[in-house]
């Protein structure tokens, strides 16, 4: 794996300390919690320490992982689209500028990275060590260069103002906190950045769209939990928009972190924190 031109400092992520790079991992001088690199991916959370939807899903991916890019463009071939034809619809949204510091979270086999621009410095963080695999040896057949993370969406391990572009692409409903996935990638994004979402819209359920045949998200979901998740957002959010694609099946939420946010306006996430 290429690491990315100017990578983001990386932080203890569950109390946001920075990281010292020892022999083989990352520690914390403060608490010396350490976090070691797994064959050049630095591993935030072990699966002995997932619970809940996380590593119910952490699993679930890492079955799959070696199949779900062939068996994704597969589908969308079958479906008279191409990969890059259905990912270009949301991935236009995010205007990704040279020099751009961008993060996808939960980036999967990286398929989103290799249709954005290569004059970019890019990170991807997920849950599945299998996927974050593929990921690897796909970003290196492509020439991109990117760092690779195994943790959770609610803590992520990177310092407070490290991204230009933060992205996630399906699932947000089947983390173990949506919310706090949310106010992180807000945390870790820069004043004025963008943050975007992607998800199955609620009128999409019964109806077929073009999406990998082994994603989980055909399991039922309450409307509530399909629907854009702007209400999960914190106060302050400037330029908010719901755009949506493929008859509406799919919502793309995308909004802008204001230059500063009072304290106030994140308490529901601090309290959740520590």
């Amino acid at each position: 794996m290429m690491e990315p031109v100017n990578p983001p400092e990386l932080v203890d992520p569950f109390n946001h300390y920075p990281l010292s790079l020892g022999r083989g991992y990352w520690f914390n001088p403060v608490n010396d919690e350490k976090y070691y690199i797994n064959n050049g991916i630095p591993v935030f959370l072990p699966e002995e320490q997932m619970s809940g939807n996380n590593l119910k899903y952490s699993r679930f991916y890492d079955r799959i992982s070696r199949f779900y890019r062939v068996s994704s463009v597969f589908y969308s071939w079958l479906k008279g689209s191409s990969d890059k034809k259905i990912k270009m619809k949301y991935l236009e949204q995010l205007q990704v500028k040279p020099g751009d510091k961008v993060l996808e979270v939960a980036v999967g086999s990286a398929d989103n990275l290799l249709y954005l621009p290569r004059n970019a410095s890019y990170s991807g963080l997920d849950i599945s060590f299998g996927m974050l695999t593929m990921a690897k040896r796909h970003l290196r057949k492509w020439g991109i260069q990117a760092g690779l993370y195994q943790g959770e969406a609610e803590h992520l391990p990177f310092a407070e103002h490290s991204f230009d572009v933060v992205f996630h692409v399906g699932g947000i409903s089947l983390f173990n906190d949506s919310q706090r996935a949310i106010h992180e990638m807000i945390r870790v994004a820069k004043p004025g950045g963008q943050v975007m979402i992607v998800d199955d819209n609620e009128v999409s359920q019964g109806k077929v769209y073009h999406k990998n045949p082994f994603s989980p998200a055909s399991v039922a979901r309450t409307d509530e939990e399909q629907s854009a998740p702007v209400k999960l957002l914190p106060n302050g959010m400037r330029n908010i928009e719901v755009s949506y694609f493929f008859d509406s099946m799919l919502y793309c939420l995308t909004f802008r972190k204001p230059g500063q946010i009072s304290k106030s306006e994140i308490k529901p996430l601090a309290d959740k924190m520590h």
